[in-house]
């Protein structure tokens, strides 16, 4: 027979109730963010570069477009859900990437 040792100040099924609800939102919630910058500074190395004489090689126009449009799509899809931490990130990252492009082409 085994014997059950039971810990009156731990919950087991509140932890796990935790971990299945709350702390994984919040996860999925932190990954989507940070993966959401990563892209918006995708291609800012590369733009700095430029801007500083580093190097002349521009960024392939195709990427540009991409990441445009997927962040366009991400956009869009934050506006209709509400959620303001994406529409306020991509908001930035539009104005940014605005901003370098601009001093690149009226440099």
């Amino acid at each position: 027979m085994i014997m059950e040792k039971k810990f009156p100040f731990i919950n087991v099924e509140e932890i796990r109730t935790y971990f299945s609800t709350t702390f994984a939102k919040a996860s999925a919630e932190t990954i989507a963010w940070i993966g959401l910058v990563l892209i918006l500074a995708s291609t800012i190395p590369t733009m700095l570069s430029i801007m500083s004489g580093l190097s002349d090689k521009m960024p392939p126009v195709d990427l540009i477009l991409f990441i445009w449009a997927g962040l366009s799509m991400m956009f869009i899809r934050a506006t209709i859900v509400k959620d303001m931490l994406h529409i306020v990130t991509i908001g930035a990252g539009f104005i940014i990437h605005a901003s370098l492009l601009a001093l690149i082409l009226f440099k």
